[in-house]
């Protein structure tokens, strides 16, 4: 008995070290952050904002001082053919398939400065600590920083091989075409074929990132675990009706479009309103012709957006909607037509279990979290093509993003690239 007593007392002390160890190994809250403020200089505008738009010769400096920072981290630094900058670090078992994780630099005109750049950076600080912590995983490991993720996640799409002719001749927010600005960062459209990642070539993708939105914020949340990136689709409604002078024609006699149009705006808000869930709809442009304060419009056309993770969801409310536009346009003697614009991005859903490891870091590190969906796009949206994929968000002062005074803590910012740093130990182990 006080053998087997003493054995089991032998095989405890020994597991404390590896134990106490485990649990103090966390980002240098301090270098992040100071790695944030030099990056947000790049750009940087008079007011307070980032002009780093992708291709600009404020990018290509900023990219020059990410390549750096890799380099310092020991990473096997490469730009591909998409611009995409690559990070490799090697890990114990050369056959396993590496587990990805990053960002992007670029931001919008006059944005912010953490949108992408908290990923990013907190993605090099994890192959910073783990270094100086000497911990090697079994898995390689993968930086990415996207190439103009705000112009059309452009490097992500090529990555997945969603990139197509159309969109390289897209002029970005630089001013130049899409396949230029690649070429400008040392890409080459032509051969962006040999650059595809297959579904299975990744072991998962993880991308830390802002809210951009106020729900952690309000409920004062640490973290945020992503239940996935929702679809958005467009549509344009054209009612049609007669124009005529403002002041000759009688009510009583007008087709007068601006009235559907106007029911049908309200109906938007109520119908999306009423369904249960997340989904958000929005009416964001709306345009009546001839467009003069003494004419009633012959013309008016309104766009309609729906985002949500179902897409099943998404089409029903469409389809609601349709037939109150009919209704409202035959109420007042008017057309309407409906033409589906775009489909701008599908539905990507995170992966259950990396979302579990992702709630399980950050409640060991005593941080509150939240499930919710992004109702922003993300690299991440195209990577989940190929590999499980997580997002791990952070809360965002106000809720304000793409502006100058879009803002995330020290704290905060260091919190999520634990939660990254713990949970890609967590996937090593579990993916084995």
């Amino acid at each position: 008995m006080k053998k087997a007593l003493f054995s089991i007392l032998i095989y405890l002390f020994l597991q404390v070290p590896f134990l106490v160890f485990s649990q103090k190994i966390t980002v240098n809250a301090d270098r992040l952050h100071q790695h944030l403020m030099i990056l947000s200089k790049y750009g940087m505008n008079d007011a307070g904002g980032s002009d780093r738009v992708a291709f600009s010769t404020h990018d290509l400096a900023a990219r020059d001082y990410i390549k750096g920072l890799m380099k310092e981290a020991g990473l096997e630094v490469s730009v591909d053919f998409a611009g995409n900058i690559i990070g490799k670090r090697a890990g114990k078992n050369a056959s396993l398939k590496a587990i990805a994780f990053g960002s992007h630099i670029d931001e919008v005109p006059n944005g912010g400065h953490y949108d992408g750049p908290v990923g990013s950076l907190g993605a090099i600080e994890v192959i910073q600590t783990l270094n100086e912590q000497k911990r090697m995983t079994d898995h390689p490991l993968e930086v990415i920083i996207f190439t103009n993720e705000e112009g059309g996640v452009i490097g992500s799409r090529a990555l997945v091989g969603q990139l197509n002719e159309d969109a390289l001749k897209v002029v970005s927010n630089a001013g130049i075409s899409q396949g230029d600005g690649i070429r400008l960062l040392g890409g080459d459209p032509d051969r962006l074929s040999e650059i595809i990642r297959q579904p299975g070539d990744l072991a998962a993708f993880l991308e830390l990132h802002i809210e951009q939105g106020a729900n952690l914020y309000n409920e004062k949340m640490d973290i945020g675990v992503v239940e996935g990136i929702v679809a958005i689709e467009w549509w344009e409604f054209t009612f049609t009706g007669k124009a005529n002078h403002a002041g000759t024609t009688p009510m009583n006699l007008r087709k007068d479009p601006m009235l559907p149009a106007a029911k049908f705006i309200l109906a938007v808000n109520e119908t999306i309103r009423a369904s249960e869930g997340r989904q958000v709809g929005t009416v964001g442009k709306i345009a009546a012709s001839p467009g003069a304060g003494n004419v009633i419009p012959g013309e008016v056309k309104l766009t309609l957006e729906i985002r949500d993770l179902s897409s099943e969801k998404i089409w029903s409310l469409f389809e609601n909607l349709e037939l109150q536009a009919e209704a409202f346009a035959k109420d007042y003697g008017v057309e309407v037509s409906v033409k589906h614009i775009e489909v701008a991005s599908k539905p990507a859903l995170a992966d259950d279990s990396i979302r579990e490891l992702i709630k399980e870091s950050a409640t060991a590190l005593g941080l509150s979290t939240m499930s919710l969906p992004s109702g922003a796009g993300h690299d991440a949206q195209e990577m989940a093509r190929i590999a499980p994929m997580g997002m791990i968000f952070i809360p965002s002062k106000d809720g304000v993003s793409h502006a100058p005074d879009e803002y995330s803590s020290k704290e905060e910012i260091a919190n999520g690239a634990n939660v990254l740093l713990k949970t890609i130990l967590a996937l090593d182990k579990k993916l084995n």
